[in-house]
């Protein structure tokens, strides 16, 4: 981002930065295929999910830490910032969601290298559900935008459709494929296929196909692009091709986000200029009050040790996430308080990297001690097969 805002700013001839609040299509275009490949790649490097007990601390996060964070982000834009309720209820759903292209550094390594403590499985099944979770309060702000805060018009629908149909239709057919696609990739003639054939089409194929047979049944293609990769590693959990299409995936992610990153260090200098204190103080209460007091909150009755529920409260990465969600919304509808919504999440984000990235040592060094878990034992097995 240091390099988009200095090339852009300071090195003669080059062309003007691509200002989100004309041009969000593309923002929005770029973002979404970074964030679908890295889901897709998160739910295939999970090695583990056996027991309830590893998922109790991620669905506590979604269920109880999302909301709140939303709720208070959106009190603050609203009543602190002076935002519309709508744009306030925008602001909350875009800057909710961690990341789970920008937050590697936290979460579980590569398929098949085991060693999953409960800190980085936690913020990794996280950070790939709530980016599809999101968006039914994206939906709540541009409803209230077009229709006024009345509920009586709109609730209804919105609780049927936006955020239970949509949610388990994403959930339930991306399973589907991700398990069709794992048992004909892994079938006698797909092994055959794929040992001929490189990962490149066959990962950018796979997330493609999930997402859009998603989006046409209606759901939420962020959840079915993280739920199929999740399937397909079931379907055949040590075969080292995962290893292979894990890596390109990831290649992929890598370029994608180092684009949007110098494009989003060019628009700084032209968005400095609407924030202000208040905006300031947004962005940083988010990253450092509201969610990690949201997140240890959340976590205070399950079995996570006190200092693991701080780390994993603290590591809300903001990133690519909230990108797509802004350029979405402002490329669907005009909001008077656009400039506002760019500037805040371009900033919060510049903030994030910094901050996390600065401190992502302490997941290594502070976490509780811990066991480890049959995959760590297994993997030199699966990688041998």
């Amino acid at each position: 981002m240091i390099l988009g805002l200095v090339a852009f700013t300071f090195i003669p001839g080059m062309p003007e930065a691509l200002d989100p609040t004309v041009s969000p299509r593309l923002w929005e275009i770029l973002s979404e295929i970074a964030v679908i490949v890295v889901l897709f790649a998160t739910g295939l490097r999970i090695d583990n999910v056996s027991s309830w007990s590893r998922w109790s601390p991620t669905f506590r996060l979604l269920l109880i830490a999302m909301p709140l964070t939303i709720g208070v982000v959106a009190l603050l834009g609203w009543g602190l910032a002076g935002m519309t309720i709508a744009g306030a209820i925008l602001l909350g759903a875009v800057l909710s969601p961690t990341d789970p292209v920008l937050a590697g550094d936290v979460q579980v390594g590569p398929p098949l290298e085991g060693g999953e403590h409960p800190v980085r499985f936690t913020l990794t099944a996280e950070a790939g559900l709530n980016d599809g979770l999101a968006f039914p309060f994206v939906y709540l702000g541009l409803i209230i935008a077009a229709q006024g805060a009345d509920p009586s018009s709109w609730l209804m629908e919105w609780v049927m459709r936006d955020l239970l149909y949509r949610i388990a239709v994403g959930a339930m057919v991306g399973a589907m494929v991700g398990w069709a696609l794992g048992r004909s990739l892994f079938s006698a003639w797909g092994s055959a296929a794929i040992e001929k054939s490189g990962p490149g089409v066959l990962a950018l194929g796979a997330v493609l196909l999930c997402y859009g047979v998603v989006e046409l049944a209606e759901g939420y293609g962020f959840i079915g692009a993280f739920t199929a990769g999740l399937m397909c590693r079931r379907t055949q959990e040590k075969h080292r091709f995962h290893k292979r299409l894990h890596a390109f995936s990831e290649a992929v992610e890598h370029s994608l986000t180092a684009i949007l990153l110098v494009l989003l260090g060019s628009i700084l200098p032209a968005l400095w200029p609407v924030l202000d204190w208040r905006h300031t103080l947004i962005g940083f209460s988010l990253l450092l009050v509201i969610r990690p007091l949201a997140g240890w909150l959340s976590l205070l009755r399950s079995r996570m040790p006190s200092g693991d529920r701080l780390i994993v409260g603290f590591f809300g990465v903001r990133g690519i996430g909230s990108v797509y969600y802004v350029g979405y919304a402002t490329g669907h509808m005009e909001f008077v308080n656009e400039e506002q919504l760019w500037a805040l999440v371009a900033y919060t984000i510049f903030a994030s990297a910094l901050i996390h990235g600065a401190t992502s040592f302490i997941v290594d060094r502070y976490v509780s001690p811990w066991s480890g878990d049959a995959t760590s034992s297994t993997s030199s097995e699966g990688l041998s097969r």
